[in-house]
């Protein structure tokens, strides 16, 4: 697998979003992407116990442990490389987690709109 460049959705060099717990379709830390990754895993968020359990409720269990898969499970504050489209599905059901637009790769843009993006901008 080929990684697209890595370009967050401000048009910079993509920062990393979380080596703890690890992160990204690669599992590098980044949310790097490419062709396979049918996901689009490009949006850096931050946990929270609402989208967590949003999440769960939607068939996705990120806060559950599961080890045969080496996947801590997430909690609130962590940072993790989200599906673009759950992010938008979480952003329509008001339940949306702040992003790092630094650390989210300009893919995401393909499914949702930097001006909903930098309405979660959790920047530093």
């Amino acid at each position: 697998m080929q990684k697209e460049d890595s370009v967050n959705v401000l048009g910079g060099v993509l920062e990393p979003c979380s080596r703890n717990p690890l992160t990204g379709f690669f599992r590098d830390g980044a949310c790097n992407t490419c062709p396979e990754d049918r996901g689009s895993h490009t949006v850096c968020a931050v946990m929270t116990a609402e989208f967590l359990a949003f999440s769960k409720y939607v068939g996705n269990d990120l806060s559950t442990p599961r080890p045969e898969f080496d996947f801590p499970g997430l909690k609130p504050g962590d940072r993790w490389c989200l599906c673009a489209a759950r992010f938008l599905q979480a952003h329509d059901e008001g339940c949306a987690p702040n992003v790092h637009l630094a650390a989210t790769h300009r893919r995401a843009l393909e499914i949702v709109p930097l001006s909903i993006l930098a309405g979660y901008n959790a920047e530093d």
